[in-house]
């Protein structure tokens, strides 16, 4: 085993910071989405409502490695063959957009559960304070929220780490990759 570390341990650090580096930008991009399709979710018009129940429905529906494929080869090829654009996605993108689209379907939830959790009285308390929807939502419900929310945000980095090996799929040089090269070098399970 020590022969093992040795000599792959500079490929199992650098594998390693890959799917940390993946998981961190997925979780940034997937807090906006959520944030964004979250704050739809708790808006008094039923179309905002609608779209951000469609968005969340649909992605959390649809199984990881098919939105990886859809990013890494659909994508590409739509934008190329339909309207004659030169684009084409590294696997390092495709992966980072896959886990921000499916983290980000999941923390739109959590973001509305944790808006919704507050009191209605602090809305009331902000209201007679002649606080405006805008302000009472920025400086009221929001600071509340995010304290409510945080676990689930702390549980969600747990899960996209996870759900990064997934992105080996496509081609992404993560830990899933670098374990698995190893084990074909050495023909020893680790």
């Amino acid at each position: 085993m020590i022969q093992i570390i040795t000599r792959y341990g500079n490929l199992l650090l650098l594998a390693m910071g890959q799917t940390l580096l993946l998981a961190l930008c997925g979780l940034f991009f997937a807090c906006i989405l959520g944030m964004f399709f979250g704050l739809l979710s708790v808006l008094k018009n039923k179309a905002c409502r609608i779209i951000s129940s469609i968005f969340v429905d649909v992605i959390r529906g649809v199984p990881m490695i098919v939105l990886a494929y859809f990013i890494y080869f659909g994508v590409p090829y739509c934008l190329n063959n339909m309207m004659g654009f030169n684009f084409t996605l590294t696997a390092l993108q495709a992966g980072t957009v896959c886990l921000a689209l499916n983290c980000g379907a999941y923390m739109a939830e959590i973001i509305r559960a944790g808006i919704q959790s507050i009191d209605q009285g602090q809305t009331e308390a902000a209201r007679s304070l002649g606080l405006s929807q805008t302000m009472n939502l920025r400086y009221i419900i929001l600071p509340q929220a995010l304290k409510n929310i945080l676990p689930a945000i702390a549980n969600e980095f747990v899960v996209i780490i996870k759900e990064s090996a997934i992105t080996y799929t496509i081609g992404v040089q993560d830990i899933m990759s670098a374990v698995n090269a190893v084990k074909g070098a050495t023909f020893i399970i680790i």
